[in-house]
């Protein structure tokens, strides 16, 4: 009988192109990939990967053995959620992916309150950026992310997936405190032209939709520095640096030399949590979604007092009121 365990990671093997990369998404490593390969040829008799430069590619019959192996993990996990249902237990494992600022500012607090209503779900968190979570849960690599998309450049969501909105995240400016702008009240994108500015890497979703803010608001983005890490670009700003575009999710902490400026056309991205469409029925899955919704209204009232604080105390103080992350909700 071929083991479930290798058939993964033959599966893995078929999808990511090589073993080092199915390791990494099986979060196992390399040597126990090739050992389930090894195991797995033995067991069918077949010949399953050669060797190809530095690297090796699969056999014709290990493509064959993957296209069953796909369909067999599908019918593997469409039986678990079934049983899962049918007993109506918040059980088994779940595994997790949320981009970074969720992952800092949403995930603890939701996670501790999912242990507690459901002491026997065990969960497993990974940090991803949004387009490689939605490849992760369509493949059933993940069982449920939390990703993002700017409302003035939606993401494509796959067929076969279903989701739910958390709440909607605003961004502000983040300007140096010696800036001229620093202490107004808000401001319209258009008066930071000529601004450097501090971004996240390019090719990551916030990046790519900072660039297409700023020349939307007919602003030419001249990239000072880029960090992914959003205390790490409110500190370039502190330094002088440069201005940057940072969603109250991912501003816990304001420094000294920083000012929170709300902006005029409130740029807002959207939070979400995703899971494919045929896993609904489990009870898991239903009771993620719930504690995620519930740590998200936590963090919105956090976020809403921390703004209206900031902005009655603008004139003797510009530095906004700094933002928590979200707290456990007592359930």
């Amino acid at each position: 009988m071929l083991d479930l365990n290798r058939l993964k990671a033959l599966h893995a093997v078929s999808v990511y192109g090589s073993v080092g990369a199915a390791a990494e998404a099986l979060m196992v490593t390399p040597s126990a990939v090739s050992q389930q390969l090894a195991k797995l040829e033995r067991e069918t008799g077949a010949t399953l990967v050669e060797r190809n430069g530095r690297g090796v590619r699969l056999t014709d019959a290990a493509g064959l053995l993957a296209d069953h192996a796909e369909r067999i993990l599908a019918l593997v996990e469409t039986a678990e959620a079934d049983f899962e249902a049918l007993r109506g237990q918040v059980v088994g494992r779940l595994g997790i992916g949320a981009f970074p600022t969720a992952a800092r500012g949403l995930m603890p607090a939701a996670l501790s309150l999912l242990h507690r209503r459901h002491p026997d779900l065990v969960m497993q968190l990974t940090e991803r950026e949004p387009e490689r979570q939605i490849r992760e849960v369509s493949r059933g690599e993940l069982d449920l992310a939390v990703i993002q998309d700017w409302m003035n450049r939606p993401m494509a969501i796959p067929e076969g997936l279903s989701r739910a909105t958390l709440f909607d995240d605003i961004a502000d400016a983040i300007l140096p405190a010696s800036h001229p702008l620093a202490d107004r009240a808000e401001i319209e994108l258009a008066e930071l032209y000529g601004e450097r500015w501090i971004s996240s890497a390019p090719g990551t979703i916030c990046h790519d939709w900072l660039v297409h803010t700023l020349r939307s608001a007919e602003l030419e983005p001249d990239i000072a520095c880029m960090a992914d890490e959003c205390p790490t670009q409110m500190a370039l700003v502190a330094g002088g640096l440069g201005c940057a575009i940072v969603p109250r999710l991912g501003r816990d902490f304001v420094p000294p030399g920083a000012r929170v400026v709300p902006i005029r056309s409130r740029p807002t991205r959207r939070i979400y949590a995703l899971w494919r469409t045929d896993a609904a029925r489990r009870p898991a899955i239903r009771a993620a979604v719930e504690a995620l919704k519930a740590v998200s209204v936590d963090f919105q009232y956090s976020a809403s007092t921390a703004s209206t604080a900031s902005a009655a105390s603008a004139p003797e103080s510009p530095a906004a009121a700094p933002m928590s992350p979200a707290s456990p909700v007592v359930p």
